[in-house]
């Protein structure tokens, strides 16, 4: 099995892990201005790797470069991904969760990745699902899993802005100002 393989079954197995271990508990408030935006995420992006990845192996065109150089970009992406990723897991700890919930000992997070990037936890998961499309090889797959699960990423931070609007006020704006979504210095 190519290590491509390996790098799609640890994406599956690191979201499932988040999705069993990192649910909002009861002393937290379910927010129920989630929109089933984890809902539309996991759907999204199923979907749009099922059949980007399906036109890769159906299609012998559209290639994007070198076989080797464009697989090894994409799991050296796909790798940073995950690190960006559950390091913001790890530095929000017990606040992070999988609901759109502000839990009872909630704090705005503003150091560590969160200095940099607003949502640095979306920012690798960008890269992950980035890297597993650039390894299709072909720029048609690689448009049709990265631009949609973008979209799906995009309105989950929305959600997501929303609540932590209503919950730091003021401090949110600030923060809004000082750092960028999920690129520094670009979006």
């Amino acid at each position: 099995m190519s290590p491509y393989y390996y790098l799609q079954i640890a994406f599956l197995v690191s979201e499932v892990s988040l999705l069993i271990f990192k649910r909002s508990k009861n002393s937290g408030q379910r927010n129920n201005k989630d929109r089933r935006s984890l809902l539309i995420l996991w759907i999204v992006i199923v979907v749009s790797s099922t059949i980007g990845n399906f036109i890769a192996s159906e299609s012998s065109t559209w290639h994007i470069g070198n076989y080797e150089i464009v697989i090894y970009t994409g799991m050296i992406i796909c790798i940073l991904g995950f690190a960006i990723r559950w390091t913001a897991v790890i530095q929000l700890g017990k606040m992070f969760t999988v609901d759109v919930t502000i839990t009872d000992h909630h704090n705005l997070k503003t150091t560590g990745l969160y200095k940099t990037v607003r949502h640095p936890s979306y920012l690798g998961l960008i890269m992950i699902i980035a890297g597993l499309a650039l390894c299709t090889d072909s720029l048609l797959s690689f448009l049709i899993i990265l631009i949609p699960s973008f979209w799906a990423i995009n309105h989950r931070i929305k959600v997501e802005e929303q609540v932590l609007l209503a919950e730091f006020g003021e401090q949110y704006i600030n923060y809004k100002k000082r750092v960028s979504k999920i690129i520094p210095g670009i979006f």
